[in-house]
């Protein structure tokens, strides 16, 4: 028995549900990527905004001169907290004089100076430092003696501070001073014949040494180099010392007689 009023609109019933689900299905199917494109394009946005705004911040939240070249901490900054920054370097020569009892025994000559130490802040330094000094020998000494030429030698190895009375000047002022090992020695010498030049040469015919402590101090000016304000560690300078070495008297025979003597040196000092 078959129930055709009845099967037809039912058969059209389920015919237009499956419709009406698979429309529905597509429709959902079309609207998910839709949406993950806008959330897509939405974070992107989101996060070009975020990361133009977080440059922004970095860029006004980095410490000064970070990240620059010459500026830095590392190797290649050399900046201002940097460990090389705090090593301290000098080389300079000059001339010195004697003073005092000791200008009968000595005369004017040249000094050599070079020293290496560590800037323990922008006013104190210590170095340790080497000089060597050659003056020559008073006439009348060397004839009393019975030669024809003679000089008088000093190498010493002293620990020097260095204190900066303006650390904020581009021109300043600095006290220095040192103490330390000194040995001394005085040569005489004659001139005998000959070189294979025909030329006379000098002979050493006697040498008085000493190995005493000895101190010295003085006041000197400088130039500060480089530095964006003025702040760069490279100086020339020009200092003044008096030096004081206690050298054994001649009546012991194995030195000359305190010895004062006020080098002068001009240089370079990082």
């Amino acid at each position: 028995m078959s129930y055709p009023p009845l099967i037809t609109p039912f058969r059209r019933a389920i015919f237009v549900a499956v419709a009406l689900l698979f429309v529905a299905s597509f429709a959902v199917a079309q609207a998910a990527p839709s949406q993950d494109q806008s959330g897509t394009a939405g974070f992107s946005s989101s996060q070009a905004e975020l990361s133009a705004s977080g440059l922004h911040l970095r860029e006004f939240s980095l410490p000064d001169g970070a990240g620059q070249y010459g500026n830095g901490e590392g190797y290649g900054g050399g900046g201002k907290h940097g460990f090389l920054h705090h090593w301290a370097f000098e080389a300079g020569g000059g001339f010195n004089g004697p003073v005092g009892n000791d200008t009968p025994f000595i005369t004017w000559g040249a000094n050599f100076t070079v020293g290496a130490g560590f800037h323990f802040s922008k006013v104190f330094s210590a170095l340790l430092e080497y000089q060597f000094i050659d003056d020559k020998l008073p006439g009348a000494f060397i004839s009393a003696v019975g030669t024809q030429s003679g000089n008088a030698h000093f190498n010493s190895i002293t620990g020097s501070p260095v204190i900066d009375l303006t650390p904020k000047w581009h021109n300043g002022v600095y006290l220095v001073g040192g103490f330390g090992y000194y040995h001394k020695s005085t040569n005489f010498t004659d001139y005998v014949c000959c070189d294979l030049y025909g030329y006379e040469v000098p002979e050493n015919v006697l040498s008085i040494t000493s190995n005493q402590w000895g101190g010295n101090g003085g006041l000197g000016i400088y130039h500060r180099m480089g530095g964006t304000y003025g702040d760069g560690t490279g100086q020339l300078f020009a200092e003044a010392r008096y030096l004081y070495v206690h050298t054994p008297p001649i009546s012991q025979n194995n030195g000359l007689g305190t010895t004062e003597l006020i080098p002068v040196t001009v240089g370079i000092r990082f």
